[in-house]
């Protein structure tokens, strides 16, 4: 039986996010999600999400609204008025500005703040839409430090997860996305025995804070639809696709 492991990142960025990802766990197809717990609607997210069998992990954020560490204490990575830098700043940078030992007062203060949510550490860590090394490096070293299972990024090829290679997909900025068929296409690939395909998801339902914030709006209400349609179900039933967690790798 071919393996495929679906996820949802973004739980907390907005409520309307949160609403759209609840519906995709409840009643569709998605099993591991990722909470950014720096986030406002943080707490409305996993109250949603309460008494399911989710495998949640960390989606660690340093590039939306506010941290949880005292601004003073991290210059690298704030604006003047205490805000996160934003994804365009990181992306234009010539060189990495953020600064290690910073990053990782603000990855163990959202480690904290996620354990004070839900109750549990995560069970894998990984980072939210920043290319910096030094981010990842960070990561990387909260997560040995916790004994945590980190989940590195590599949009060009594989990541190892436990005993797994995990073949990245993500196609949302893609023209004319369909998210259907590239769960179907992400399902059927060979990668293995040994290997699994990783869909990154964003479902969700847009409001005006989305439309202002995010660089994807239709995307994530099309997901929420895909997730939970009975064709996707049948679909995955007939070509015997099994639809993992993070905690099955």
């Amino acid at each position: 039986m071919k393996r495929v492991l679906v996820r949802a990142d973004d739980l907390g960025y907005c409520e309307a996010v949160n609403y759209g990802i609840a519906k995709a766990v409840k009643e569709g197809i998605i099993r591991s999600v990722g909470l950014m717990p720096n986030m406002e609607a943080a707490e409305h997210g996993v109250r949603l999400l309460k008494g399911t069998p989710v495998c949640f992990g960390q989606h660690t954020n340093i590039c939306e609204e506010y941290p949880l560490t005292d601004p003073a204490l991290i210059p690298s990575l704030v604006q003047p008025n205490g805000k996160f830098k934003n994804k365009a700043e990181y992306r234009q940078a010539k060189e990495d500005f953020v600064v290690l030992e910073e990053v990782i007062l603000e990855i163990e203060a959202q480690l904290r703040r996620f354990v004070e949510l839900v109750g549990e550490e995560p069970h894998y860590l990984e980072g939210h839409a920043v290319p910096s090394a030094n981010f990842f490096k960070g990561l990387e070293i909260v997560a040995q430090r916790h004994g945590l299972h980190y989940l590195g990024m590599n949009p060009a090829g594989t990541v190892r997860f436990r005993n797994t290679e995990l073949f990245s997909s993500m196609d949302s900025m893609k023209p004319d996305y369909d998210p259907f068929q590239s769960l179907k296409e992400a399902a059927l690939r060979d990668v293995g025995e040994n290997g699994c395909v990783m869909m990154i998801c964003h479902p969700g339902y847009v409001d005006e804070y989305v439309y202002e914030t995010s660089y994807l709006t239709r995307q994530r209400a099309q997901e929420v639809a895909m997730c939970i349609a009975p064709e996707t179900k049948q679909w995955l039933e007939e070509n015997r696709v099994q639809v993992v967690t993070y905690d099955d790798l």
